[in-house]
């Protein structure tokens, strides 16, 4: 049989490699033959099949269609406000757009989980993820509440199948409590806005009103003012 070309004449090379014993070299080989295997992987394969190159590339194969997993891709971070600090023990709500940039659909039951980090808020439960056929997108939010102490925190979020097998982009989530922050106000502001209504205002009362002559009289000045308790703010969680 003739042998033409320099690909038939590797792939012959890579082959002929199935006799030999040196590790090395079969690690090697393997990973040429496979494409994106690490060595520790690779040694992995081979050692459970005796280092037998043919049995550890069947071995391989085997494993990756088993684990045929979903794709996700994080589009962007769509929270309100992102990049505003929050203040301490304070609710606010975190978004993200998901795309299925894959080729499969993701089966009913897929699920995101925070993996790392403390938790703010009651976040033990799965953030139930619907079965986005390739190239659909969705927006995903989760309720948060900041820690009580100022500082920067950060936490990490995964996509996962039914079965808890992790899949797709690591979703990064980084926030600074700091006192005075405004992210909660930007996102309630923005509520209001959506559903049409204006934000509540407060306004002092006008003492020369006729409105306000039954009430008792207060003095145009004063000497000092009582300081306002930081714990009556309505979005203080703590």
């Amino acid at each position: 049989m003739e042998v033409d070309g320099d690909v038939d004449q590797d792939l012959l090379q890579q082959f002929s490699c199935m006799g030999t014993t040196d590790k090395d070299i079969l690690i090697s080989q393997l990973q040429k033959l496979v494409g994106n295997l690490s060595q520790t992987a690779a040694a992995f394969f081979l050692d459970m099949n005796n280092w037998n190159l043919q049995a550890a590339i069947g071995s391989y194969f085997d494993y990756e269609a088993a684990n045929n997993l979903p794709s996700m891709f994080l589009v962007k971070d769509a929270t309100i406000g992102d990049g505003e600090s929050v203040p301490p023990c304070t609710r606010f709500t975190k978004t993200w757009r998901l795309r299925n940039n894959g080729d499969m659909t993701w089966p009913e039951g897929c699920f995101l989980r925070q993996t790392f980090g403390e938790a703010w808020g009651d976040v033990s439960e799965k953030l139930m993820l619907p079965a986005l056929t390739p190239g659909e997108e969705t927006a995903i939010s989760v309720e948060l509440v900041s820690p009580h102490t100022c500082n920067t925190y950060h936490s990490n979020w995964r996509a996962c199948t039914p079965n808890g097998s992790f899949f797709g982009d690591t979703i990064w989530v980084v926030i600074t409590v700091a006192d005075g922050g405004t992210l909660a106000l930007t996102q309630q502001m923005t509520h209001f806005s959506d559903l049409g209504a204006p934000a509540p205002r407060v306004e002092a009362p006008n003492p020369f009103s006729p409105l306000h002559s039954s009430q008792p009289s207060q003095p145009l000045f004063q000497d000092s003012v009582p300081p306002q308790d930081p714990g009556d703010s309505p979005h203080r969680m703590c």
